[in-house]
């Protein structure tokens, strides 16, 4: 089966959510309709909560205090903000496998190889989206979430994606309960006491991408503020 290879695209200033969703918007079709490639997009946003098709309102502790954005991605409650690299994965289905639930284990694999790249291991969950660690040194069965996902699809074509928790202000999750997941805690890179850059997080992205979902981007485009 032929595949496309994606554009790179690095939003080195924080994106509004809303400018995020309308580029995703109108690429998403545009690779439809076949006028523009598939596209990896690397940012980050200002502090703010999304709320997936699944998300249950009382898991909104404080609605308060960020912007809270409905959208029409699966899944429930996610923190976006500085120092969380999210990666828009705009992928033509038809080109590579039409199967969603392949899609999500490519996701997931992505994202558990970019973290062995730092010696970090991911791992899934039955009936807990995202990818987790163990935290045997703060109890025998703690498992922090360090990467979420969250997917739309329409002609075949995804968009949304998955966000990884390089440096982000940990407190800030405390407003939801992520995912829906009370039982756990989230945690970050640099939280697991590796100091990891977003150009080394970028690198092990694309890198990783690569592996699981086959042939190079057409290069990384940098977007500076």
């Amino acid at each position: 089966m032929v595949q496309s290879s994606p554009e790179w695209r690095i939003s080195e200033a924080p994106v509004p959510y809303e400018e995020a969703l309308a580029t995703m918007e109108a690429r998403a079709a545009a690779i439809a309709d076949g006028t523009q490639p598939e596209l990896i997009w690397l940012l980050e946003h200002p502090p703010l909560y999304t709320a997936g098709t699944s998300a249950d309102p009382v898991d909104l502790i404080a609605p308060d205090r960020f912007p809270v954005y409905q959208t029409g991605r699966g899944g429930q409650y996610t923190y976006h903000g500085p120092g969380q690299r999210v990666a828009y994965v705009m992928l033509n289905l038809k080109e590579r496998k039409q199967d969603v639930r392949a899609f999500v284990q490519d996701l997931e694999q992505w994202i558990i190889n970019t973290l062995d790249t730092f010696n970090v291991r991911g791992e899934v969950r039955e009936g807990r989206v995202g990818v987790w660690v163990q935290r045997p040194e703060l109890g025998p069965t703690r498992e922090d979430k360090i990467a979420a996902i969250g997917i739309r699809i329409r002609k075949w074509v995804t968009f949304h994606g998955i966000s990884l928790n390089v440096e982000p202000d940990l407190e800030h999750f405390s407003g939801i309960v992520p995912c829906g997941i009370s039982q756990h805690g989230v945690t970050s890179l640099v939280d697991l006491g590796l100091p990891v850059s977003y150009i080394e997080a970028d690198a092990a992205l694309e890198s990783c991408f690569k592996q699981v979902f086959g042939p190079e981007g057409s290069g990384v485009t940098k977007q500076r503020p």
